[in-house]
Formats: C-alpha cells, sequence, structure tokens
C-alpha cells in the first residue's frame, strides 16, 4: 500500500488532459483515436510517478515539517529505499517504453522527454525559484495536450494552448496560496520558493488569472475561426458553467481555505464535479448532436 502511495496513482487523472485534444476536435468517439492516447496516457503517468519519487527524495526532510506531506512514505520511512530506487528505474524504462509503441514515436518520445527533463529540473532546484516553479507546472499540462495532439494527429489551436496554460496557473498559484496560509499559522516555510510570495501577491495574481482566463474562454467561443473549425456559433453557451466552476474554485480558495491540493479539489468537490459534467455535456451536445456537423479527420 506504501508502494501504490509512492507513486501517486491519484494524479495520473492530470494526465486526461492527453484527450483534451480529441474533446475540442469533436472526436473524442473515434475509438481508433481513443486507443492512441493509452499507450501516451501510461507513458505520462509512469514518468510522472517516477518523477514524484524523485521530488519526494529530495524533499524528505521538508516534508516531515509539513501536517499533510509528513505522512508521503519517504518523508515517514516506510518504504524500503533500494526497493525505491528499483521502482524508479522501472517506470522510466516503461514510460519510454510506452512512447516507443505510441503513435508518431519520435514526437512523442521528444515531447515526454521535455517533459521529464522540465520537471527533473523542477525536482533538483528549480521548484526553488518562486514564479518559475508555476510557470514550469502549468508548462507541464501543455506539453500533455501536445503529447495527446501528437499520438492522434489533431493539431491543436493557439486557443487551448493558451487556455490551458491559464488554467493550470491559476491552480498552482492557489496552491502556493495554500502554502503561505500554512507558513503563517506554523512559522516554518514548507518550500523554499515560498520566500518570493506573499498572501497579497497570490491574492492579486488569482484575480488576475481568473479574470484572464474568463476573458480568454469567452473570445475562444466567439472566435470565428473556432465557430468555423466547429461549424458552429453556440459554444458561447458553455461560458456558464466555466464561470460557475472558478467562483467555485475561488470560494474554496478564499471562504473554505483549502487549496492546497487540485487533484484532491476535483475528487472530493461535488460542486466542481457537476459543473465539469455540465460543462462536457453542452459540449458535447453542440458538438456532436448535430447532423449537419462535418469534424475535421
Amino acid at each position: 500500500m506504501q508502494y501504490f502511495k509512492l507513486l501517486r496513482v491519484k494524479e495520473w487523472v492530470k494526465n486526461l488532459f492527453l484527450f483534451v485534444p480529441l474533446f475540442f476536435a469533436g472526436e473524442l468517439f473515434h475509438w481508433e483515436n481513443v486507443l492512441k492516447v493509452l499507450p501516451a496516457f501510461f507513458a505520462f503517468s509512469f514518468i510522472a510517478s517516477a518523477v514524484y519519487i524523485i521530488n519526494d527524495y529530495r524533499d524528505r526532510e521538508d516534508d516531515r515539517k509539513h501536517p499533510i506531506k509528513c505522512k508521503r512514505p519517504l518523508a515517514a520511512g516506510t518504504v524500503s529505499l533500494p526497493l525505491v530506487g528499483l521502482l524508479l528505474v522501472l517506470l522510466i524504462a516503461a514510460g519510454f517504453g510506452m512512447a516507443y509503441v505510441a503513435d508518431d514515436r519520435l514526437k512523442f518520445m521528444f515531447v515526454l522527454g521535455i517533459y521529464f527533463a522540465l520537471n527533473l529540473g523542477y525536482s533538483m532546484g528549480l521548484k526553488n525559484i518562486s514564479i518559475l516553479d508555476i510557470i514550469i507546472i502549468s508548462a507541464g499540462f501543455v506539453l500533455r495536450i501536445k503529447g495527446g495532439s501528437v499520438v492522434t494527429s489533431v493539431p491543436l489551436s493557439e486557443w487551448l494552448n493558451i487556455m490551458v496554460f491559464l488554467l493550470a496557473m491559476f491552480m498552482a498559484i492557489a496552491k502556493r496560496r495554500d502554502d503561505v496560509l500554512i507558513k503563517l499559522e506554523s512559522g516554518t516555510d514548507m518550500r523554499q520558493s515560498i520566500k518570493g510570495y506573499s498572501l497579497e501577491f497570490l491574492n492579486v495574481c488569482i484575480a488576475f488569472f481568473c479574470a484572464v482566463i474568463v476573458v480568454a474562454y469567452f473570445m475562444y467561443t466567439m472566435s470565428p475561426e473556432v465557430e468555423e473549425r466547429m461549424h458552429t456559433n453556440r459554444l458561447y453557451y458553455t461560458c456558464m458553467f466555466v464561470l460557475a466552476g472558478i467562483l467555485r474554485y475561488l470560494q474554496i480558495v478564499f471562504v473554505v481555505q483549502q487549496s492546497g491540493s487540485p487533484t484532491k479539489i476535483l475528487i472530493r468537490d461535488r460542486f466542481i464535479q457537476l459543473t465539469i459534467l455540465l460543462w462536457g455535456a453542452s459540449f458535447y451536445a453542440i458538438l456532436y448532436l448535430k447532423e449537419d456537423v462535418v469534424f475535421f479527420k
């Protein structure tokens, strides 16, 4: 159980972003493309777990000071280091092995390699540089959708890249705010980059990115390029669910004061789950249930 916890399998949900290009292209139910994404999904998941192990090993002393992270297997000392080292090697081999069997393997392995190198640099010290730390995290989500695009040959729009990056920045900033609150309560820095953040600065950043995300999404739904490609001008109907989801996330950050893990929020918060479900259903109805739509192949 401790080794399973070490892999942080729950965090694999982030790799569902690999399916995002298919969804926005109206090809989510083209099963041959869905099957192409599966090896890519596991490739990113294995590499992500390997990075988590490296990160947890390097942070084990600091994690012992954290009220939640102290329960991580390496911080708690509940796993064998030799076995962890073997598991790390197997995960890296399995990750790039899955990448090798994916479609357009060279391009996908290049994307996965950048993801691995970027996160390795993050774990080795770049995470201690404030602002750069959240940019690297956000870039990881952009690389995920790029990986999904590569293996399915579905082109990515600039709008999609921008919105994914902005959303990831928004959530990363909210997570840093949670770390600042813990620092204010305990007097201990949970990570070195926290020295470059303050509550006031992060509050302004959250408000800024919240506004930019909403504007970017509205512009995306009403963009002539998107309307032409999607063969519809009704995507703006989905804006209400984006607004509801962001407002709920802001409520969790500022009222509930629990923004530590976006993944946990996604798994546990029923309001956000319902918002995502309704957003997906509305997008599905607009893109997939029209008889006159001809999607690009």
